[in-house]
């Protein structure tokens, strides 16, 4: 089975592929040639935002793939440091227009604070009421068709009942750093929960888990690499995954992840603090 075929359903019924290119500290002109190549070797979404700078590049390379744009998911994000209303349209507008096209398929939250201030502690300050003025902006982008599906990154628990208690539409995900030895498992139950789908970023733990030996061990009994095995677990609980590359063999690579890790390995993955 080609996974780079399987897709979610979000709770808006927009069906989004599991597996996206990543595109974070993708440089413009990278961006143009992994994009291309990722697009011509059956990958389906390409994850962006706004900060990584590189919309042009993602940009050039779906029109250099030869995909028609309905047969390509985008994702981006509005800058977390942009918290009123202007400052969210002035960030989605300009994407679409370094994008090159007149819409985008989801569009997120990129942190639920200005990055300055951002913490997993939840006592950090919470920026409810400019998160309202930001997720209006979203609601209204969505309701014109400029784009398919609203949803957040980084945000916790607090933050997302901000929004389900006062406003009109639910995210439809949650993009959020998960991986073996930190899977963030109150949000994850909370988004499950409420129909939120999480997308899981990090899931080589930004290159820690690479030498990391228990995890090789497992790796090797399935005859995979390392970061094959570290991509399959989020695909495997159900999550997007978002494995970023500009080389070649590793984009093909880090989508061949048709095996499955057993009940017993799963658990011994469960159980890793790292």
């Amino acid at each position: 089975m080609n996974l780079l075929n399987k897709t979610l359903t979000l709770n808006n019924g927009v069906e989004i592929p599991q597996i996206a290119l990543g595109t974070w500290q993708t440089p413009t002109a990278n961006a143009v040639t992994s994009v291309k190549f990722a697009l011509e070797n059956g990958y389906k979404h390409i994850d962006g935002a706004v900060g990584y700078e590189n919309a042009k590049g993602i940009g050039v390379g779906v029109k250099a793939s030869g995909l028609k744009r309905e047969d390509v998911f985008i994702t981006s994000k509005v800058r977390g440091d942009s918290k009123t209303y202007e400052k969210v349209m002035d960030d989605f507008h300009q994407e679409l227009i370094d994008l090159d096209t007149d819409y985008i398929d989801l569009i997120l939250v990129h942190c639920p604070t200005p990055w300055r201030f951002f913490s997993r502690d939840e006592k950090r300050w919470n920026f409810f009421e400019e998160n309202l003025q930001v997720w209006r902006a979203l609601e209204e982008i969505y309701e014109k068709g400029l784009v398919r599906a609203i949803g957040v990154s980084n945000f916790n628990v607090a933050d997302i009942q901000n929004l389900l208690d006062n406003t009109k539409i639910k995210p439809a995900v949650n993009q959020i750093k998960y991986h073996i030895g930190d899977t963030q498992d109150e949000i994850v139950a909370f988004c499950e929960a409420n129909d939120i789908i999480i997308e899981a970023y990090s899931s080589l733990g930004t290159g820690r888990l690479l030498g990391n030996e228990d995890i090789k061990a497992i790796a090797d009994k399935y005859g995979v690499s390392v970061p094959q095995l570290c991509y399959r677990y989020p695909l495997q609980k159900g999550h997007i995954i978002l494995p970023k590359s500009v080389h070649e063999e590793y984009i093909i690579a880090n989508a061949e992840l048709d095996f499955e890790i057993s009940a017993e390995d799963m658990a011994i993955l469960d159980a890793m603090e790292i």
